[in-house]
């Protein structure tokens, strides 16, 4: 966007930034510090971690689910009886026959899925597809706050120069000597009064663009800032079909979108899977008494379950109208991008022309205007109304830099990369 934005094309805006704000920001470290405070894409960092976190709880289905209890039991029982649940289903013998109506036990059990008809298998991959889609929205997000940076840096330096610009032409003419006749004075008063005016709104400008600045860097609106860099026309290369090529394999959104019917495919994968078996391995040792743990228990168990859903054909139905629902929101996301190409490359090409066109102009005024006014009256009129039309021209010179710049940064939004 900016001279010094070449040599931060490649940069990680990620990288911590560690700066002072009072120190000049360069337009790389202004987005490293703007991340950095950006709430949302803080919140999208850690929504990364959650779904890692995920993916690895998903590949410990694979191992074998171990238990550890320790039971102590109180009970009078005249038929033998199964303790519940929670106290692994232990039988307890009557207590007719017993001295005691105590029970001990303290064990370990192991459960391994042989087979899950792909279940397992199937959670895995959803859960490595729900982060790419998380690291997509991630993107998604740093791409946003990265534009409003840039747009907001962009106004920032429009503003500055602009303020230096006008400062300049109303101090050659903030102590002009007026011309006796009263008519001539009029016309002289008013342009030095519209020099004037231009320079309080530009003034104006810059307190705005600061403000706007602080806000895009999620900064105390009193904090001290000031900015490097220099606005001059920007361009860049390369056609519309190259950057809509470029977009569909870097805009993060199409990305999610992609993810998202991935996630579909595997949720009909899950649902089918829902006609196989499980088969487990289950395995426990378990020491048992009714006043020691001298009484030792072994067993190793193969299991066959056949869930017989209600519900399965309606899930198979939902998950294929759930995966039509996302192919068609690909396609639109897809076309929608596409349009975002085509008009930001179109803003660029004008704006990019225009920015050059306009600078031809103003050097030329410039060279004109420092000539002529060696030679000028002291109270000529023409001179005033030369350096009304000179700040015309310089304004809308700096102007179509702006736009130049910020259409620059549009272009690599809309692309999803840097150029």
């Amino acid at each position: 966007m900016l001279v010094a934005l070449q040599a931060a094309a490649q940069s990680n805006y990620g990288v911590q930034f560690s700066s002072l704000l009072s120190d000049n920001l360069s337009l790389e470290n202004a987005i490293r510090l703007g991340l950095e405070n950006n709430s949302d894409f803080l919140s999208a960092k850690e929504e990364i971690k959650i779904a890692e976190q995920k993916v690895s709880e998903a590949k410990f289905r694979y191992l074998p689910q171990f238990a550890l209890q320790g039971t102590a039991t109180w009970y009078e029982a005249d038929s033998p009886m199964v303790l519940p649940e929670p106290g692994i289903n232990r039988f307890l013998p009557d207590t007719n026959s017993l001295d005691s109506k105590h029970f001990y036990g303290v064990g370990v059990t192991a459960t391994q899925y042989l087979y899950s008809g792909g279940r397992i298998n199937s959670t895995l991959k959803i859960a490595r597809a729900n982060l790419k889609q998380i690291q997509s929205r991630y993107e998604t997000v740093k791409n946003t706050v990265v534009l409003d940076i840039k747009k907001s840096f962009a106004n920032l330096l429009y503003a500055q120069e602009n303020v230096n610009f006008t400062q300049t032409l109303y101090e050659q003419v903030k102590n002009w000597r007026y011309a006796a006749d009263p008519w001539m004075r009029i016309r002289q008063k008013a342009i030095v009064a519209q020099l004037k005016s231009a320079h309080q709104q530009a003034q104006s400008q810059l307190v705005r663009a600061r403000l706007a600045m602080l806000v895009s860097l999620n900064k105390e609106l009193n904090s001290p800032l000031t900015i490097s860099g220099h606005l001059e026309p920007v361009s860049v290369s390369g056609d519309l079909p190259h950057f809509q090529l470029w977009a569909t394999e870097f805009r993060p959104e199409l990305k999610s979108a992609i993810y998202a019917l991935e996630l579909d495919n595997i949720a009909i994968d899950l649902a089918l899977s829902r006609r196989y078996p499980d088969i487990l391995l289950n395995a426990s040792y378990e020491r048992v008494g009714d006043s020691d743990l001298n009484d030792e228990n072994k067993q190793v168990s193969l299991a066959v379950r056949l869930p017989l859903p209600y519900t399965f054909s309606h899930q198979v139905s939902q998950k294929k109208a759930e995966q039509k629902k996302s192919t068609l929101r690909r396609a639109a996301i897809e076309d929608k991008i596409h349009v975002q190409v085509a008009s930001s490359f179109e803003q660029m090409r004008f704006w990019q022309q225009e920015a050059t066109d306009r600078q031809e102009t103003y050097q030329e005024l410039t060279s004109l205007l420092n000539r002529a006014a060696k030679n000028a009256a002291p109270n000529d009129l023409s001179s005033l109304e030369a350096r009304r039309e000179y700040l015309q021209a310089g304004q809308a010179y700096l102007e179509a830099l702006r736009e130049n710049h910020i259409a620059k940064a549009q272009l690599e939004w809309a692309i999803g990369k840097d150029l």
